[in-house]
């Protein structure tokens, strides 16, 4: 679009809105400022705007999110018929696989978790819930994802993202990042063994790579629980499964 049909007033507001994540929960109007780079009275006028509008709320001199903030999610999530569709899949095939599933669509240079198996019978869970952002280059999901786009945006992506050591495993070598990518586009799953959690391997497969707003299934696990190779495929396939659904249902 043309810098003219864009509002760069909405623009920071919005980016305002999505200051406040895990790490800055709660903030004053110049530690908004700071974290989004936009003057202290803009920013200001923004904050509250977005309490007067019931998504941010006001204590002392801090701000906050409001649950009001689900609404703009679930209008996304209830028009894509998580709850009907999605969800009951979800389940069946985490009974089966004993491990929480968790589907990841990309945002920006993220991936954004839109939804999770909701069982407690299975048996780990990392913290992590609808709405996150994990790495793109150092998480199975986040991999898949970008084995689903051309290899020239992935060298695009891989060239331009900060890359963090967040753990000992961490690869932070850009061809070999590019490598794991181009395997994973190849085999039709992605395996990571404890680059963005020590100890702990993800896994993920595409569950549509055509839509609108490609997505992945994926699910970890302790490392030791994938040791044997024969381990590893079995849930790989059941995976498959979940993911061949999920595109049946025409949900994602």
């Amino acid at each position: 679009m043309q810098n003219r049909d864009i509002s760069s007033t909405f623009v920071k507001g919005m980016t305002v809105l999505k200051a406040f994540d895990d790490s800055q929960a709660h903030m004053t109007i110049s530690e908004v400022a700071h974290k989004t780079h936009i003057d202290a009275a803009t920013a200001r006028r923004l904050v509250l705007t977005l309490v007067h509008l019931g998504y941010l709320k006001k204590v002392g001199r801090n701000f906050s999110l409001t649950p009001r903030i689900l609404v703009l999610a679930g209008s996304f999530l209830g028009a894509n018929q998580f709850g009907r569709l999605v969800q009951p899949i979800l389940n069946q095939h985490s009974a089966e696989i004993g491990r929480g599933i968790s589907v990841a669509m990309k945002d920006d240079n993220k991936a954004l978790l839109v939804a999770q198996s909701s069982l407690t019978s299975t048996r780990m869970t990392f913290g992590f819930t609808v709405g996150s952002h994990l790495p793109l280059l150092h998480t199975a999901m986040g991999r898949m994802l970008l084995a689903l786009e051309g290899m020239d945006e992935v060298e695009r992506i891989i060239s331009e993202i900060s890359l963090e050591a967040h753990t000992s495993l961490t690869t932070l070598d850009r061809g070999k990042l590019l490598e794991s990518i181009q395997l994973a586009a190849k085999l039709g799953y992605c395996v990571v063994h404890g680059e963005f959690e020590h100890g702990v391997t993800g896994i993920a497969v595409p569950s549509d790579a055509s839509g609108e707003f490609p997505s992945v299934v994926a699910v970890s696990d302790v490392t030791e629980s994938y040791e044997a190779e024969a381990d590893l495929k079995t849930v790989v396939v059941k995976m498959k499964r979940c993911a061949a659904e999920l595109a049946q249902s025409n949900a994602l």
